[in-house]
């Protein structure tokens, strides 16, 4: 089944899932495909909060505009309806998984899909309250990560 809808999920919905959406949404208009939707949600979001003015900037710095990006709450509804769900942390898992069960086998960590295993740390850590430096590291991770996905749905490097 091909993927049609991809949700990636952090705590709060401001920071790392929003660099991941919009990353993503980029690769995929720059590849000319229109057939997938890329959306974001928070475990433990704030539903309508802006992203942190840390990530509009490092968003800004790659050419990716996240301004009208709105945090929501992760819902049963949104897990059902994505293809794949990219997480930031294995903390995330669980609480998807709290949600709705039946998600197991399309949950994936984002920073390890695509290389298996690894001795690298799993999760992608939350950036929010950390200096101008954690954000752009955190950016670098989820860019490298992003375009591993891109490449697995046949996008490849844009």
């Amino acid at each position: 089944m091909p993927v049609k809808r991809i949700l990636f999920v952090c705590t709060g919905n401001s920071c790392r899932s929003v660099m991941a959406e919009g990353l993503m949404r980029r690769l995929l208009r720059q590849a000319g495909v229109e057939s997938v939707i890329v959306e974001s949600a928070g475990v433990f979001a704030i539903d309508g909060m802006q992203p942190t003015r840390e990530t509009h900037r490092v968003l800004q710095a790659v050419g990716v505009e996240c301004s009208g990006h709105r945090a929501r709450l992760l819902t049963t509804q949104m897990i059902e309806d994505a293809d794949i769900i990219f997480v930031m942390e294995r903390l995330h898992v669980d609480q998807i998984l709290r949600r709705s069960p039946s998600a197991k086998g399309k949950i994936f960590l984002l920073k390890t899909y695509g290389i298996g295993e690894t001795s690298e740390v799993p999760d992608i850590p939350d950036p929010i309250g950390k200096p101008m430096e954690i954000y752009e590291v955190c950016l670098g991770d989820i860019s490298e990560a992003v375009e591993r996905v891109a490449k697995s749905l046949g996008v490849g490097k844009v």
